[in-house]
């Protein structure tokens, strides 16, 4: 599996990338592979607000339906409307264009308890 090393990740397959205080959250290569071809991203609202661990989403596959957990605490800032009609664009680029959402980070702190790529791979 592709597990870049500048993202860090959850458990639930969810990989970030920090820059600054905006976290953009996307699913990983092994999530994507696992759903199979997803056709529809219901995705949190700009200006929602969450708590990390809660759902802020779901991404339906032809397989299954599947949770998309808030990997860190704070408000969605931006959403990949890109992916209205496209959500296929997460299968084929799951850490590129198939990014799905932006979080304004409201603790720092909640970095520290993420993964690294090398952790992640060995949850896999």
């Amino acid at each position: 599996m592709n597990c870049p090393e500048e993202l860090k990740y959850t458990s639930e397959h969810e990989w970030l990338r920090i820059d600054g205080g905006v976290v953009t959250v996307g699913i990983t290569d092994h999530a994507q592979d696992a759903l199979g071809d997803i056709v529809f991203a219901d995705l949190p609202e700009v200006g929602d607000s969450f708590t990390s661990g809660e759902t802020g989403g779901e991404l339906e596959s032809v397989k299954a339906v599947s949770d998309v957990y808030m990997p860190v605490s704070g408000e969605v800032i931006e959403i990949n409307e890109a992916l209205d009609g496209e959500e296929g664009t997460i299968n084929s680029d799951p850490y590129g264009a198939g990014w799905l959402f932006k979080i304004k980070l409201s603790d720092p702190s909640e970095i520290d308890s993420l993964m690294s790529a090398g952790d992640y791979e060995a949850t896999l």
